[in-house]
């Protein structure tokens, strides 16, 4: 059945989401340094998270195409890659208010998380023209999985280059200590809302796509169908 299991997963990404805005907004305290600014630290960090995840799983989705040369899965990873490029937007937006509300500025072009998250964007932005500038199915299924497979690597090897530099500005997420219980439990709440819009978009755009593909083939088949009855109708008027 198509769109099984959407419409639950859909009141659990609304009830999770609602709920972790509720907690931010109520429950974690104030950072001693931001204050109530920090705040969006729990929409912007989870959006970089699920979206820098997407672009590596459209990545392992797009090995699994080369591999089995199954349609579905060059699908799958272009739906991935597109919800990620979604989230990178929002991802930019949020990071461009929080750093003019912090550091009086819209960017720093200094600042290596910021400037190497624009990368990997623009990276991939580059994904969906090059896609469709190739008109034949097969190489433009094979050529986009090839990109994506190398896409997907540079992530990690992007961000680890990063999180090695000794100075940085932005704010360290794990590993740094500086968040205290509250502050964790809001931002994991927030993380999984996220995940599962993510999930939910992602689901979402699959169902839509293989239903359109299914009514096109429907619309073919019946038009085959007809053309013996056409032909053989207007026969007898000639």
């Amino acid at each position: 059945m198509h769109g099984k299991g959407l419409r639950g997963l859909s009141v659990a990404t609304i009830v999770v989401l609602v709920g972790a805005f509720a907690i931010a907004a109520f429950y974690a305290p104030l950072d001693a340094d931001q204050g109530f600014r920090q705040k969006i630290f729990y929409l912007h960090v989870p959006l970089a998270i699920v979206s820098l995840v997407g672009f590596i799983v459209g990545g392992l989705l797009a090995v699994q195409h080369l591999r089995s040369r199954a349609s579905i899965w060059d699908l799958r990873s272009y739906v991935a890659i597109h919800i990620s490029l979604i989230l990178g937007v929002a991802v930019l937006v949020t990071g461009a208010i929080w750093a003019k509300t912090s550091w009086g500025v819209w960017w720093l072009w200094d600042e290596p998380t910021l400037v190497s998250f624009l990368i990997v964007f623009l990276l991939y932005a580059t994904y969906t023209p090059m896609r469709f500038a190739i008109e034949d199915p097969e190489r433009q299924a094979r050529y986009a999985s090839v990109f994506a497979i190398a896409g997907g690597a540079f992530v990690p090897i992007c961000f680890g280059a990063v999180r090695a530099q000794e100075q940085e500005v932005h704010p360290q997420t794990f590993g740094s200590g500086e968040l205290p219980g509250p502050m964790w439990l809001t931002f994991l709440v927030s993380l999984a809302g996220m995940a599962l819009l993510f999930a939910t978009l992602y689901r979402f755009e699959i169902e839509t796509k293989l239903t359109r593909g299914r009514l096109r083939a429907l619309r073919r088949r019946l038009l085959d169908d007809d053309a013996p009855v056409q032909r053989r109708s207007a026969a007898p008027t000639i």
